[in-house]
């Protein structure tokens, strides 16, 4: 039976794009409190709980992911560290949210030292960051109001268990250095939006301010600014001996930085360290005035350098690292040791050097998978240090590495329940574009029977020189554990392969990407895995792009899409927040003619046609993703609606104080449910029903 759609107002509003006239009938979208907006959403939310709220097997699912959430378990975005004597880590014990713990040493009673779920009643306040101070004593933390990327600090006694009055606003983009003596941290914030800007305005003018401990934020000291380039934002970073402030300059989320240091007890402001802005650089760590860089600089898949900074002339750099075969991923300076952790075939490799780069050891990991680097933090000052472990079938772990003993122990388990010798994975190569061979992650019950019939879930994300590894997470769980095959497809536009293949996947090789997810759909089906009625694809953001394009140019080879926080206007996207700092990755339509044709060429909003029966997709959003505005979603859900025949499924899901991606227990067990159970209604849940 067809489905009958909420109808959206149309306006009359075309712009020109260097001759080209493109209609945007839905631009009224692009204000969320556009009268009639919240009606029309709420419309658009009733038709689809109608039809979720009907299949079947959603209670099961729902019920199930609940049960898998009750056991105790580790997110791979959590603390793990140690400061002092102290070690910091998160875990779940079937809250909402993980709580923060602490030890006194490695075999220390726990003590909860940060519990957010007391912070609202309901979990719309998330915590986001948690830095302790040197000695572990005191505890820098940030939160999220309604998913916002705004964030908010405050800072905890931990002897007392007390917060200090200290409140943060208008922080984006940050983390805390903490001052040695604890007086106080360092950290980066924005000007105070207009009142009913916050979730719109441009995020310009980034500044570093330090706050001293029990002050208000008012009488902060402004440490550095820059407003003849109010487009650079400055991420502050800290060295261990606590001497310096290292600044990570940027201009746009990827791409080439550069690096401003400031010797912390001088007046003589800072060192334009890495200004030409040649490549990207990423700060390790220091020893006195020896500086120690990752950079892409004449190395695609980076190397390892050393600077001094008082002789920081290129020709006195020194190389400690050379590019090798792999992707050099991170490096951090544990003790007097270099960690270094490299990308072999999109899985994670670890290895021990002395500073000078001599290879002392490999540190052995349970299977191929994956350590998250983003969080992971040692310190010159121990040489021991806590970093997590995760794979498809292996739940996340936090282990205790030693780099003076070598020695390697489980730090805290997880409790989850996964029989690893019930399945497989296997990484295969696929051909696409330019006889370009593609990796691909396959995960399924061991004896799977390639008839063509096995309900298949793609995830990938392609873009933004961002990794997709393997990592173990419970709704990719539920669906193995009730039989369909789960593929991971390691497209260009991501930083498996070094810079050349994230190049190969961006601006006027963006197709490339959608190419690559294509050939795997194909792969996949020709293989006998799958076929397109029993085929589903999810991305999410730069993956929401992903997926829509997809299936805007191939509405035949899909089952079932899956499109959480998209971006799909890739004329206007750069008008609204953060989406500045993405024309790096995509271009912009108002820079040039060439630029304009290869962006409207694909954009998911623009190549919507009448009449076509495009495959059945769920896109979801929220009124607090301040990140990719929900006028993306909004505008490609009318779009896709008004011009179907409305025979499949075309539906939107609007959540409410939940953000880009950020969300608690209970809002992953409803919006998982959600998601499998949309599975269940068009490719077919693998159990049954």
């Amino acid at each position: 039976m067809p489905f009958t759609y909420p109808q959206a107002r149309k306006v009359d509003v075309v712009d020109d794009y260097f001759g080209t006239p493109v209609p945007d009938p839905y631009r009224w979208m692009e204000d969320p409190e556009a009268p009639g907006l919240r009606e029309y959403i709420d419309a658009q939310n009733a038709l689809t709980r109608a039809y979720l709220d009907n299949i079947p097997a959603r209670a099961r699912i729902r019920a199930r992911l609940a049960e898998l959430y009750a056991y105790p378990q580790i997110s791979e975005y959590g603390e793990a560290s140690r400061a002092g004597e102290y070690y910091f880590y998160a875990m779940n014990n079937g809250q909402d949210q993980a709580v923060l713990y602490r030890r006194k040493g490695p075999e220390g009673e726990p003590e909860i030292v940060l519990d957010p779920n007391t912070f609202s009643p309901d979990g719309s306040v998330i915590l986001m960051q948690t830095r302790p101070n040197r000695d572990g004593t005191l505890l820098a933390y940030s939160v999220s109001r309604g998913g916002s990327d705004w964030q908010e600090f405050y800072v905890r006694d931990l002897q007392t268990g007390q917060d200090y009055p200290d409140h943060l606003k208008w922080c984006k983009f940050t983390a805390v250095v903490w001052r040695a003596d604890s007086s106080g941290f360092y950290y980066s914030r924005f000007p105070e939006p207009a009142p009913g800007q916050e979730m719109l305005a441009e995020n310009l003018n980034s500044s570093i301010y330090f706050h001293r401990i029990g002050t208000s934020q008012a009488d902060d000291s402004l440490i550095f600014e820059d407003p003849a380039v109010p487009h650079y934002f400055y991420w502050p970073e800290g060295t261990d001996d606590g001497r310096y402030l290292v600044l990570n300059v940027r201009r746009s989320a990827v791409g080439e930085t550069g690096y401003y240091t400031w010797r912390i007890d001088s007046d003589e402001g800072f060192v334009r360290l890495l200004n030409d802005f040649d490549a990207q650089y990423e700060f390790v760590g220091n020893r006195g005035e020896t500086f120690y860089f990752l950079t892409k600089l004449n190395a695609p898949r980076k190397r390892l350098i050393a600077v001094d900074i008082a002789h920081p002339a290129r020709e006195h750099w020194r190389e400690i690292l050379p590019e090798g075969p792999d992707t050099l991923e991170a490096a951090r300076i544990a003790g007097d040791r270099l960690v270094v952790f490299t990308m072999h075939n999109a899985h994670t490799q670890v290895k021990v050097y002395s500073l000078e780069g001599e290879f002392l050891r490999d540190v052995p990991l349970p299977t191929m998978g994956t350590v998250p680097t983003y969080y992971l933090r040692a310190s010159a000052e121990h040489p021991d240090f806590l970093f997590m472990f995760t794979s498809f079938l292996y739940p996340t772990t936090i282990f205790r590495y030693d780099t003076a003993s070598a020695s390697l122990e489980v730090f805290q388990p997880s409790g989850v329940p996964v029989d690893p010798e019930q399945f497989e994975t296997r990484q295969v190569f696929y051909p696409s574009t330019g006889g370009v061979q593609v990796s691909m992650f396959i995960t399924h019950r061991k004896g799977l029977r390639l008839d063509g019939q096995n309900p298949t879930l793609i995830y990938a994300y392609g873009g933004f020189d961002a990794p997709t590894l393997p990592a173990f997470e419970v709704p990719y769980t539920l669906w193995l554990e009730s039989g369909g095959v789960y593929a991971v497809a390691n497209l260009r536009g991501g930083g498996e392969y070094g810079e050349d293949w994230h190049k190969d996947g961006m601006l006027a090789n963006k197709q490339h990407v959608f190419d690559d997810m294509i050939n795997a759909a194909e792969w996949l089906i020709g293989q006998g895995y799958t076929s397109p009625g029993k085929l589903a694809i999810r991305g999410m953001s730069n993956g929401g792009l992903l997926v829509g394009a997809c299936m805007t140019q191939r509405p035949d080879l899909f089952g079932a899409v899956l499109c959480g926080v998209p971006v799909t206007d890739m004329l206007r996207y750069q008008k609204f927040t953060s989406g500045r700092l993405w024309v790096s990755e995509f271009g912009s339509a108002e820079n040039s003619r060439e630029e304009f044709e290869v962006l409207h060429a694909y954009s998911p909003l623009h190549n919507v046609r009448p009449g076509v029966s495009y495959s059945p997709i769920l896109i979801w959003t929220s009124d607090g993703d301040d990140r990719v505005v929900p006028m993306h979603s909004l505008k490609f859900a009318a779009t896709l609606q008004a011009a179907d025949s409305g025979q499949n499924p075309l539906l939107l899901r609007f959540g409410t104080k939940v953000g880009h991606g950020t969300l608690t227990v209970n809002r992953i067990i409803e919006e998982e449910s959600d998601f499998f159970a949309f599975l269940a209604g068009t490719v077919g849940w693998p159990a049954g029903g």
